[in-house]
């Protein structure tokens, strides 16, 4: 008698699937060159010091090699792709003045009905640019500011050029430095020093035009004693052509500080997901990372989190499922560099149908970043023959005295799992499913269920369906 196999349905992607006309009122040419920079540069209405940024990084983007190693790019043709996508709509500050598709599609995601319900804040993207922002007039009294960006370099210039693109800098890898060329919307944060933001803000990124890119730039500052949480969810429809997303994040957590970000990548299995996410955390601060990556052709994401001051703490919890056609390459990195500071990552991966999922993880401890500890914990789960899981830690320790410990597991259903199951009465079919959401059990009770309207459904659609 063959062994029965498992198959677990991809995710039914009607909802993320359904595409609205593409009408933008203006959209660059296809290419990266210095005309098309000066373009966005200029519909943008950049300061000076701006323009010559976004010149600075392409002159980087042109001389930095694509990195030699993860995922195969060579599908990607920066001459192919349209960087800069304005949509026909201005930004609102109430839905009922979003233009009637775009609003539609937000409405479809759950966005508007999360706001009243369950955020004290919302940002909603559209292709290149921002269409609505608003935040509860509690947190303005307080001094808190949630804005898009563009709107922040006006409002708030000095502040965004005191931390744009310094923690990620362009010359940090290739796709930094096209970021820091094109980038366009994305979301400011500021929270003033003692204020406790007790109900989330959410940004939506969506990108509808087909071979385009999504090069948003989130800013969050949050001072001393301070704490929010951040949500952030993006999807977009799937099309036979290649769709590029390269965001950039950029936290700071100042001392005593407390920021957990919470994030879903669903992207349409056309698009090159090369999103780069950093933190810098001060005394005492704390950064939390929650992360799940769906979806998209080919993902290369490994949040860092540098450790900058005394007790400065890091937790990373993750889940990524690649299924057919799928190389989703994602991980944590981790800095120590200062003493007593901490780190702990767990992540789980699926992977399903010829599907890749790597998980890699580095762990640096500086010279002096004394009494440094990080426990790393992943693992994998394949569920047929014609997949691939991947582990691969990079550790590198130089202090004398450091607490880092790594643990790897790949495996599969236990057959001895279901057999037992199924002498309690329990169907094979729903036992080997039950299996596999318990697998995921302890990363998903992490999600911010209640808050980030994609996850739970996100989350039950991956892991359930036909089992036989």
């Amino acid at each position: 008698m063959a062994k029965k196999k498992t198959f677990i349905e991809d995710i039914e992607r009607t909802l993320y699937d359904i595409k609205n006309e593409d009408r933008p009122v203006y959209k660059t040419k296809q290419g990266l060159t210095d005309e098309i920079i000066r373009d966005i540069s200029a519909k943008k209405h950049d300061p000076d010091w701006m323009l010559a940024f976004r010149l600075h990084s392409l002159d980087v983007y042109n001389h930095t090699p694509l990195p030699v190693w993860g995922p195969d790019l060579s599908e990607l043709d920066m001459d192919r792709i349209v960087t800069y996508v304005k949509p026909d709509a201005k930004m609102a500050g109430r839905w009922e003045d979003v233009p009637a598709d775009i609003k539609d599609t937000f409405d479809r995601l759950g966005i508007p009905e999360a706001e009243k319900t369950s955020l004290a804040g919302v940002g909603a993207q559209y292709d290149s640019e921002v269409v609505y922002h608003s935040i509860q007039e509690s947190l303005t009294r307080q001094g808190v500011i949630y804005t898009d960006m563009e709107t922040a370099l006006v409002e708030h210039e000095d502040l965004v050029r005191e931390y744009f693109m310094k923690l990620v800098p362009p010359k940090d890898h290739k796709f930094a430095a096209l970021h820091g060329a094109v980038w366009s919307g994305g979301s400011f944060v500021y929270v003033p020093a003692g204020v406790q933001v007790k109900i989330p803000l959410q940004s939506y990124f969506r990108l509808n035009s087909p071979g385009a890119g999504q090069f948003e730039h989130t800013l969050i500052i949050v001072e001393k004693g301070a704490s929010l949480h951040f949500i952030e969810g993006c999807s977009a429809p799937k099309y036979n052509v290649t769709n590029l997303h390269a965001g950039c994040v950029e936290l700071y957590v100042k001392e005593g500080a407390r920021l957990r970000y919470s994030t879903i990548e669903n992207w349409s299995r056309n698009m090159m997901n090369l999103n780069t996410k950093r933190a810098l955390v001060e005394k005492d601060g704390l950064i939390e990372w929650v992360s799940g990556s769906f979806g998209s052709h080919v993902s290369m994401l490994y949040p860092c989190s540098i450790l900058h001051g005394e007790n400065a703490r890091c937790e990373f919890t993750g889940v990524t499922f690649a299924g057919h056609g799928q190389h989703l390459d994602t991980g944590a990195t981790v800095v120590h560099a200062a003493p007593h500071t901490s780190a702990n990552i767990n992540t789980r991966t699926i992977s399903k149908d010829g599907g890749i999922a790597v998980y890699r993880s580095a762990v640096k401890v500086a010279p002096g970043a004394d009494h440094a500890k990080c426990s790393v914990n992943c693992e994998s789960l394949m569920l047929d023959d014609r997949s691939r899981s991947d582990t691969l830690p990079v550790m590198d320790i130089q202090g004398d005295e450091a607490d880092i410990g790594h643990e790897a597991r790949i495996g599969r259903i236990s057959d001895e799992a279901v057999y037992y199951l199924t002498t309690r009465g329990i169907s094979e079919d729903e036992a080997r499913a039950m299996i596999v959401r318990g697998f995921v059990e302890p990363i998903a009770k992490a999600l911010p269920l209640e808050y980030a309207v994609e996850m739970n459904n996100l989350i039950n659609i991956e892991l359930e369906g036909a089992m036989g």
